[in-house]
């Protein structure tokens, strides 16, 4: 329901009156005109902002495990540090694994020495077995016996390898570039392999920031998207900006980066992720903010001062000043807000001028003084206030 405009409610039962509730023909002449202000009815292309509230959200994020069971002996990071990829977080405690790396060598080793026997013999059983001193079983058995060696040596050889990359995997690496969580383990804390999360990193610049749209304006959304596109611009004109909890604007413009395949059942609206470069490390996940999307267009709508605005009984009224000085009440259809603007949808002509200052105790058929204001006059616009710096110009740099 459309709220009531305080400060333009006409008294109930003067609007009645000027509205065909009584035979105008029967009311006393005014003898004096009422001084009014109008302004002209605005038909253009008309700038729409939208506003959500967004949470800040990490890019990617990751739980940093070990691969190995064991007792974390080092740690060479600390809580909330920046971290690169490959760069040494923690160390498990080796010593089962050095000790497991030279089993297996020695267990290689034997069977190496085993396979250098087995070879010897069959290369016997095969001088043999050519001068007859030998049957073809004998041969073929020993045969058997080096491949099953061979196959020997080649589970322990892989074994070593396992051994080795078990030792090596007591040192945990970063996976990635980020920042660490304050929620790291400590020295002494026992690890399992895959299950223990020895820290968390979530990626701070640049980072995504979320929030829901309904479906209109999902629409609209990739309507300047595709438009953009088609003119070969790398972005679209609609620009998307945040002011943060302290009523600050945020340096930095974002863009469209993701958006959720279906639209939530219960509440309509479908998830978009902006990506925003982080440079500073101002926004951090979890922060909530105000998103801005401007520079979105309505073609070839009716637009009318939310001050010229009246509701009577469930309806919304405006009154015109007309050609012949009199006033004229009309019923109008309301779209959507824009700045201190209602689009019009029915019920006004494009060259109404509807008033906008003296509405007190105004009604249908009074004879008015009007004076002609302009928007600059009374301080309308559409879009909120407030610069932005443009990453792309390095305004915030320079």
């Amino acid at each position: 329901m459309m709220k009531i405009f305080p400060a333009m409610i006409c008294a109930a039962a003067l609007l009645l009156a000027g509205c065909g509730g009584e035979d105008t023909e029967n009311q006393a002449p005014e003898e004096y005109p009422t001084s009014v202000k109008a302004i002209k009815v605005l038909t253009t292309d008309a700038p729409i902002t939208f506003s959500y509230s967004g949470q800040v959200v990490d890019r990617n994020e990751v739980l940093v495990q070990s691969k190995v069971n064991g007792t974390v002996v080092e740690k060479y990071v600390k809580g909330g540090q920046n971290v690169v990829e490959g760069q040494i977080l923690f160390k498990i405690d080796d010593r089962q694994y050095s000790a497991a790396v030279l089993q297996a060598e020695a267990n290689l080793a034997k069977s190496q020495t085993a396979l250098a026997k087995e070879r010897v013999d069959l290369q016997r059983d095969e001088e043999l077995w050519q001068s007859h001193a030998i049957s073809e079983q004998t041969l073929a058995n020993q045969r058997a016996a080096v491949k099953s060696q061979e196959s020997e040596v080649k589970a322990n050889q892989a074994l070593l390898q396992k051994a080795k990359n078990d030792l090596a995997d007591t040192i945990v690496y970063a996976p990635m570039s980020g920042r660490l969580g304050i929620d790291d383990v400590p020295v002494g804390t026992l690890a399992t392999a895959g299950t223990t999360a020895l820290a968390t990193i979530g990626v701070v610049d640049p980072v995504f920031v979320q929030f829901a749209v309904s479906e209109q304006e999902y629409l609209r959304l990739s309507r300047g998207e595709r438009e953009a596109e088609a003119k070969g611009q790398a972005q679209p004109d609609f620009k998307i900006s945040l002011t943060l909890a302290d009523g600050s604007r945020y340096p930095y413009l974002g863009e469209l980066a993701e958006t959720d395949r279906t639209l939530s059942n219960s509440t309509g609206t479908l998830i978009v992720r902006t990506l925003f470069d982080n440079p500073e490390g101002l926004l951090v996940p979890g922060m909530y903010t105000r998103v801005e999307v401007t520079g979105l267009k309505i073609p070839g709508v009716m637009l009318v001062p939310e001050r010229a605005l009246q509701q009577l009984l469930g309806e919304t009224l405006v009154i015109v000043a007309q050609s012949d000085n009199k006033s004229a009440v009309r019923k109008v259809e309301l779209g959507e807000k824009i700045g201190s603007y209602y689009i019009i949808k029915s019920g006004l002509k494009a060259d109404d001028w509807v008033i906008v200052e003296g509405l007190t105790n105004l009604r249908d058929g009074m004879p008015l003084e009007v004076t002609q204001v302009t928007a600059k006059d009374m301080d309308f616009s559409f879009t909120p206030s407030g610069e932005i710096f443009d990453v792309e110009k390095n305004a915030m740099r320079n």
